[in-house]
């Protein structure tokens, strides 16, 4: 990533990803809430609740071995592991962060938008006929068929203007550039 005028690097965008969050808060509100009410129900001289007075018979007899306590365990472990990896990912990866040049100011360029920028760039190149153009995280690869004039010079010129175009998107780390021609298949 290369280091902004300010001398700040443009990072990845981070994912606010509010459902999640608050799905655990919901679920651990409504726990906690069933538990304070039952233990407060119990203090007061009232008999506790049948599900919990099942639960902890269930869970002083059951074997720790036994199918239903392993699966219980597997479900929490996995759902916290989710919890975790959504907590330090970025989780954005559409947003392809653009160079800073203002330390207050953040930009990022969709990844739709820039393929669909450097496509019609591409389309102005003589003899391409049709082109299709990826950009991912590290990399833009570009898929043209040419109908007249050489392949060589077809792919040379490709090289150039999407170079170009690539440069001109402002981009943090410019992605590495890869670019196919090849005539259509007669048909």
């Amino acid at each position: 990533m290369e280091a902004s005028p300010g001398g700040r690097r443009a990072g990845r965008f981070w994912a606010v990803r509010r459902l999640p969050a608050a799905l655990v808060a919901a679920v651990v509100l409504g726990t906690a809430g069933l538990f304070l009410y039952d233990v407060a129900a119990v203090r007061a001289g009232r008999p506790a609740m049948g599900w919990r007075r099942r639960l902890a018979h269930e869970l002083a007899s059951r074997r720790l071995d036994d199918a239903w306590i392993l699966g219980g365990a597997a479900v929490a472990v996995l759902a916290g592991l989710w919890l975790i990896a959504l907590a330090v990912t970025p989780g954005l990866r559409r947003v392809l962060p653009m160079r800073r040049e203002n330390a207050d100011v953040r930009a990022g360029l969709d990844r739709r938008a820039a393929a669909l920028v450097l496509r019609d760039r591409a389309m102005e190149v003589a003899g391409v006929r049709s082109v299709r153009v990826d950009v991912g995280r590290r990399r833009v690869r570009a898929r043209a068929q040419s109908h007249f004039r050489d392949l060589d010079d077809v792919r040379a010129d490709l090289d150039t203007v999407l170079a170009e175009g690539v440069r001109q998107l402002g981009l943090a780390r410019r992605p590495g550039l890869s670019v196919s021609v090849r005539r259509p298949a007669k048909g």
